[in-house]
């Protein structure tokens, strides 16, 4: 399928690359680092057009509602109160390219949740998201539907988004690849930058 984007009509969102997965903590991805470089291509050539969310945890566990509540009752030594504060930041390698990128903050698996995002996207007329980061079959899994939902036509640089189970990781790309492929494209970064020259 031949790939269109219009000057003004996509973003990358990268999805939660946040000190907190990628050092030792429980909810270490372990192969972060082998993406890094592919995440940093795409922000380095585009900063501008990069949006990163940050996934923030409660500071307690009974501060968020329903059954959040029991999943910070499983890891409570990730909540605000109990890790370094700094563990929330971007890895250094993409801090450094905030701004012009910008950071939304979310406290669910969803950037989508609050809406705001959603508003500011729709407002700026962006048809197309590039997604990257993690972790694939999770916070990644979420943001591709959620934009899917709401209209928009996603781009997963596969070699760009990573996860702690090699698995669910391959089947979330085949998922998205075969069962939402009229709004989904899976391919790799070297391919997406190629097409993407002169956006």
């Amino acid at each position: 399928m031949a790939m269109q984007m219009h000057r003004e009509s996509w973003i990358h969102l990268c999805i939660d690359m946040q000190r907190m997965f990628a050092e030792d903590t429980p909810w270490q991805i372990a192969w972060m680092p082998k993406v890094i470089d592919a995440v940093l291509e795409v922000t380095t050539r585009f900063p501008e057009r990069t949006i990163f969310t940050r996934f923030i945890p409660p500071s307690s566990t009974d501060e968020l509602p329903g059954m959040w509540r029991d999943y910070y009752e499983k890891w409570p030594m990730m909540t605000r109160t109990r890790i370094d504060p700094g563990l929330v930041d971007l890895v250094a390698e993409l801090k450094r390219y905030v701004p012009p990128a910008r950071i939304f903050e979310k406290r669910t698996y969803s950037p989508w949740t609050n809406g705001r995002l959603h508003s500011v996207l729709s407002h700026q007329g962006v048809g197309t998201l590039v997604l990257t980061g993690g972790e694939t079959d999770v916070c990644v899994l979420a943001a591709a539907l959620g934009a899917i939902d709401l209209g928009y036509k996603v781009i997963l640089l596969k070699d760009a988004v990573c996860s702690t189970g090699d698995r669910t990781h391959d089947a979330t790309l085949e998922l998205l690849e075969n069962r939402f492929s009229v709004q989904t494209e899976v391919m790799l970064c070297e391919q997406w930058l190629s097409s993407a020259q002169g956006c």
